[in-house]
């Protein structure tokens, strides 16, 4: 499967960011963050990008900040996860009928990547997608991740509309919009648990 390397060079940006990261923390993983999960999975969750101390820390998407305390709490309560999430990529937890990915491979600063770094990490997204024969559903964290997805897919995304809660048919493939579970999000209440547990409620009742 065509993913980045660890040295990726095709965001300068972002390869300054790593450098600087590396030079601050070098004890820290520093790189593009493999996506995560079960080969078999059925249902693949589409972040944003690596969090500086979170996955660009710790190696796993989502592993260490916010956002993944919310999102592996959501996943044991669906019965997606086997083991106990304790926030480092060491702990044991595997994932049952599920995969986490990122629309961007690779922390940006201010946690934001710009529209070339998206178009650059297109093909990674579209291989991954690829790699997952059984996928069927696709849960689409924030705007950013719901374009790239749709993009990926080989859609428009004018044509799919970003909404929390809305989903969309592509082809074989559903896709269901939730705003971030970002700290931010949570804390302002734009989305709580609640409306969280909703999607991934939603998107395993349409599996049957």
């Amino acid at each position: 499967m065509q993913q980045p390397t660890r040295d990726c060079p095709l965001c300068p940006r972002l390869v300054a960011y790593r450098a600087t990261n590396r030079l601050e923390n070098p004890d820290w993983y520093n790189g593009p963050a493999p996506s995560f999960g079960d080969d078999a999975a059925w249902l693949l969750i589409v972040g944003l990008a690596p969090g500086r101390t979170g996955a660009n820390r710790t190696g796993r998407p989502f592993t260490g900040d916010w956002a993944g305390d919310l999102l592996y709490q959501t996943l044991a309560r669906f019965d997606l996860s086997d083991g106990t999430y304790a926030a480092h990529a060491g702990d044991g937890l595997s994932l049952r009928g599920a995969m986490i990915t990122n629309a961007v491979q690779c922390a940006p600063p201010a946690n934001k990547p710009e529209p070339s770094e998206i178009a650059q990490c297109a093909p990674f997204l579209k291989a991954q997608i690829a790699a997952l024969p059984s996928v069927t559903s696709l849960i689409c964290l924030g705007k950013i991740s719901h374009d790239a997805t749709v993009c990926a897919l080989g859609a428009k995304p004018s044509a799919y509309k970003f909404a929390h809660g809305a989903v969309h048919k592509i082809g074989d493939k559903t896709l269901y919009d939730s705003y971030h579970c970002s700290r931010y999000n949570t804390n302002t209440g734009r989305l709580t648990t609640q409306m969280f547990e909703d999607v991934f409620a939603k998107a395993l009742a349409d599996r049957g």
